[in-house]
């Protein structure tokens, strides 16, 4: 019985990439720039904030789409691991977790759309990146990259 208690409270405790009742972003979200930088490049994403916990679990459900340069950066007060399911959210996404310093903890790439097995970090984080599936490969980012954004 202990085993389901915890593992309920963790299933509810997950932040989820998605967004309740089905309300998509308005027109006018506002974004923060955020770059990945590599030895050789860097790449910049134009990208909404989840800072509350309430904008972390509304994330980007039931979003159908997102722009190549676009996502959604859900920031932490302190470090911490971090845990998404895919629940309500039809696309799949990269997960880019972020320790404190800027660097990659951990991508997971093309996250299954809709699925309910969490989704962690490898550590402690600091933030956590979702961009469209498939970014990471398709520029070559990896864990040897270091992230940085607006208000950081």
């Amino acid at each position: 019985m202990r085993a389901i208690l915890a593992a309920f409270a963790l299933f509810v405790a997950l932040p989820v990439a998605g967004c309740a009742s089905g309300d998509a972003p308005s027109e006018a979200a506002a974004t923060i720039p955020v770059t990945i930088a590599m030895a050789d490049k860097s790449y910049r994403f134009d990208v909404e904030v989840a800072r509350t916990i309430e904008e972390q679990r509304q994330g980007l459900m039931f979003r159908t789409s997102l722009p190549a340069d676009g996502g959604m950066l859900f920031v932490y007060d302190k470090p911490q691991i971090a845990s998404f399911w895919m629940k309500n959210t039809p696309i799949p996404l990269d997960m880019i977790f972020i320790r404190a310093d800027g660097s990659i903890d951990r991508i997971a790439e093309n996250t299954i759309p809709e699925s309910l097995e969490p989704v962690a970090s490898g550590g402690d984080v600091a933030a956590v990146l979702e961009v469209a599936g498939g970014t990471a490969a398709r520029l070559g980012i990896d864990e040897s990259a270091t992230v940085t954004w607006a208000d950081r």
